[in-house]
């Protein structure tokens, strides 16, 4: 719980610093690319999502089967875990999306936490691209990495999902699973500069789930704000790292 506490404390302190250090014109447009896309992939995801649910269910006969059953408490059933479902889906098709977001965007947010680093300290903040790039690839590859255990992860609960009652939680466990794993790689720039290896970072995250977590449920918030979302967490990230450091 404190660690929770730790990850919300940043992303408020993470509003006052873009605000004090006028932050917010370098990292608008790159948020208004992050919001076209997300509407794009939305949209799909829609259209898509619809597509699945009504394949799986005609493949498993499931509607035929309340047809001819004609119960009302069967039927509520299966209309709740249509719901759930979908949304799981939705949580997977965000977690594709993200690590694709997370790959695309690594050099701006490598940049990104080594900047707001240096204006903490108060240091001249000299830009080299050989270290973004070093910080870059790294999280390039664990968000490749993220992205096959995701996939693994949410396999079994798409299977879940289908059974009666017992699937009503899993968009909840894909929730906290969506967030643990973006909080690992806002946090994991912050580790590689301060030489933690990619095994040592995922001891860490292991040990101290609540910070990726909170880190990462921040992040779903913000997408009512959806331009700042990524900028926020990468910012907000670096504070946590130097919260736990001084602990």
């Amino acid at each position: 719980m404190k660690e929770i506490v730790i990850a919300f404390r940043s992303w408020q302190e993470a509003r006052h610093f873009i605000q004090q250090q006028n932050l917010l014109r370098g990292i608008l447009w790159p948020g208004i690319l992050y919001t076209l896309v997300s509407v794009l992939g939305l949209i799909l995801f829609v259209i898509s999502s619809n597509d699945a649910v009504s394949w799986m269910s005609e493949t498993i006969g499931i509607e035929q089967w309340l047809q001819k059953e004609r119960s009302e408490w069967l039927s509520f059933l299966f209309v709740m875990n249509g719901m759930m479902l979908r949304l799981v889906l939705l949580l997977f098709y965000f977690a594709l999306f993200k690590n694709l977001i997370l790959i695309i965007g690594a050099p701006g947010f490598a940049y990104l936490s080594e900047k707001t680093e240096a204006l903490l300290e108060k240091k001249e903040h000299h830009f080299q691209w050989d270290e973004v790039w070093k910080d870059a690839q790294r999280g390039i590859q664990l968000a490749l990495r993220n992205t096959g255990l995701e996939a693994l992860y949410f396999s079994g609960l798409i299977l879940l999902a289908l059974i009666p009652v017992v699937g009503w939680i899993t968009p909840l466990i894909g929730l906290l699973m969506q967030g643990y794993y973006f909080g690992f790689s806002m946090l994991d720039y912050s580790f590689a500069r301060n030489q933690l290896t990619p095994a040592q970072s995922a001891v860490f995250c292991s040990h101290h789930k609540g910070l990726a977590i909170g880190n990462g449920l921040l992040f779903f918030a913000m997408h009512l704000f959806v331009l700042l979302a990524p900028a926020y967490a990468i910012i907000a990230a670096t504070f946590s790292v130097r919260q736990v450091k001084k602990a």
